[in-house]
């Protein structure tokens, strides 16, 4: 004889069968879900922070964890801070970094720094992406930081100005900074910080007359620096600026006064080599003249022959006038002859 009742009565609809399974499944998920819901509910009352069924509900429909969600909001209440749910979920739905805000809001409280939540929340979005979070933000506020000026990453060593005597000072600063959470969101960086220090370094040095005082003095960079309000519009607040080192580099005016006189006299022996060749030109200009009136000389005095020949033929010269001509032309020759060997005693017989 079968002793194992039947699970349903002979003749029972499939439908119903199908129905009383699907109610059961529901039913056994509700079941789990309300326990999970459970736990936090009385985890939350039993901490000190309640959490409401509605909001929990509410939480697992918006995708939200609920249990990491409850669990900060427990720390942040047994820390001091009144924060509630729907501020907690609506930061985590917006992409940023729940668990970063509650510690930072945290840190500063123990540090006596206000920071608001919402202040938080637009450091921790403001900072996504950056390799930085809004925790060492308040963590830098409350330790400041010491920044290299110039920057380590920046490939170089020292900040190089010229002082009025045209000599190279070489420095080197470091900054303390702490965090200005107030105009962290919009505020410059780093960067900012390190260029306007650089800035004024090189600006100090450039005043100075000479680099010995640069050199007795170099916490005058420093003063100098501080007056300038350099971390206006930036994240930070510069605390002090001290010189690490400064050394004495090259004589800059000493090489560009030496360059300008090898310029100078480059353009001296260019401005002389014009005027050699236009004298080389006027010299050839003038030997080229004397070759002409040379040659006119010479056209003339052949014309000689042809007009005493003309004159003959014409009548005009006669015979004897010719000779005559002739014998004058050699005593003007003896003349010149003799004037010409007057400088020197002639010897007997010649």
């Amino acid at each position: 004889m079968n002793t194992t009742a039947p699970m349903f009565a002979a003749g029972t609809s499939p439908l119903l069968i199908v129905g009383i399974i699907v109610v059961s499944i529901i039913g056994l998920g509700l079941v789990i879900w309300a326990f999970n819901f459970l736990s936090i509910y009385i985890r939350a009352a039993f901490s000190g922070a309640p959490v409401g069924v509605f909001e929990l509900i509410t939480l697992s429909l918006r995708k939200v964890p609920v249990g990491h969600i409850v669990d900060l909001r427990i720390t942040a209440v047994k820390s001091g801070l009144p924060l509630i749910i729907d501020q907690l979920s609506t930061h985590y739905l917006a992409g940023g970094s729940v668990d970063m805000v509650v510690q930072a809001l945290i840190a500063a409280k123990k540090a006596g720094i206000h920071l608001e939540f919402d202040r938080a929340c637009a450091i921790d979005l403001a900072t996504k992406g950056t390799g930085k979070t809004v925790l060492e933000a308040v963590k830098t506020s409350v330790n400041p930081k010491v920044i290299d000026c110039p920057a380590p990453t920046a490939g170089r060593l020292t900040i190089d100005g010229v002082a009025k005597d045209g000599i190279v000072v070489k420095a080197k600063a470091r900054v303390t900074v702490r965090t200005n959470l107030d105009r962290f969101v919009g505020g410059a960086t780093e960067e900012t910080i390190i260029a306007r220090v650089g800035e004024g370094i090189v600006t100090t040095i450039g005043s100075s007359d000479s680099y010995k005082v640069v050199l007795e003095n170099p916490d005058r960079i420093s003063k100098t620096v501080l007056d300038k309000a350099l971390d206006s519009n930036t994240a930070f607040e510069i605390l002090s600026i001290d010189i690490a080192d400064v050394d004495v580099g090259e004589n800059v005016g000493a090489k560009l006064q030496a360059e300008q006189a090898e310029a100078n006299k480059l353009i001296a022996q260019a401005h002389a080599e014009v005027r050699r060749a236009a004298a080389v030109a006027t010299e050839q200009e003038m030997i080229a003249r004397v070759a002409e009136m040379r040659a006119r000389v010479v056209e003339a005095e052949a014309q000689i022959p042809l007009a005493m020949a003309e004159a003959f033929r014409s009548g005009n010269l006669g015979i004897m006038d010719y000779y005559k001509m002739k014998n004058i032309q050699a005593d003007t020759g003896m003349r010149d002859s003799i004037a010409g060997g007057s400088g020197s005693q002639k010897p007997a017989g010649s």
